[in-house]
């Protein structure tokens, strides 16, 4: 039995905060199962996030994501979506139907820091907007669907703390 039951741990945050990374080892420290949206998005597909992004554009990933993770099935599992997963509103709703949503915080400055990639990375960017004008778009939404914020340091160190939040929300 999962500390969370049958219940999931949903992250969200912006590409490069660590919700892959931490999910992994959150879910093994818990002892759930661990589930990467985005790994799910290329399996069902069968195309990277970036091909679908270059060959059927953003309004076709985000209905391809929204399938996805409207369609989710799982229990007893770490959640890490796609850092755009907060711009439908309906999959939001069936992920916190499912479990907490917990946000992974880190500054703009970091998130530009970690992500080299930035054109490979299948990060939905609209043509000329900036990682900077991304993130100004996404935090209020972050925020507005976060039952949990922890702020993104070590990996161990987050992990710490969203345990630490779950305990005290009594999840």
């Amino acid at each position: 039995m999962t500390q969370t039951g049958s219940r999931n741990i949903i992250l969200i945050g912006m590409p490069g905060v660590g919700k892959s990374t931490v999910g992994v080892v959150l879910a093994k420290a818990m002892g759930m199962a661990f589930v990467d949206t985005d790994l799910v998005i290329q399996e069902q597909t069968g195309f990277l996030l970036q091909e679908i992004i270059d060959q059927k554009g953003l309004d076709a990933f985000a209905g391809i994501e929204e399938d996805v993770l409207t369609g989710l099935d799982v229990t007893g599992s770490v959640v890490a979506t796609g850092g755009s997963a907060v711009y439908s509103d309906a999959a939001m709703k069936h992920l916190g139907a499912a479990g907490p949503i917990v946000y992974l915080r880190a500054s703009c400055e970091e998130i530009i820091s970690r992500i080299h990639n930035l054109k490979s990375r299948g990060i939905a960017l609209k043509p000329g907007m900036t990682l900077e004008s991304l993130y100004a778009e996404r935090i209020t939404l972050y925020e507005k669907y976060a039952d949990i914020t922890v702020d993104s340091t070590g990996v161990e160190e987050t992990v710490a703390a969203i345990r630490k939040a779950l305990q005290e929300k009594g999840v």
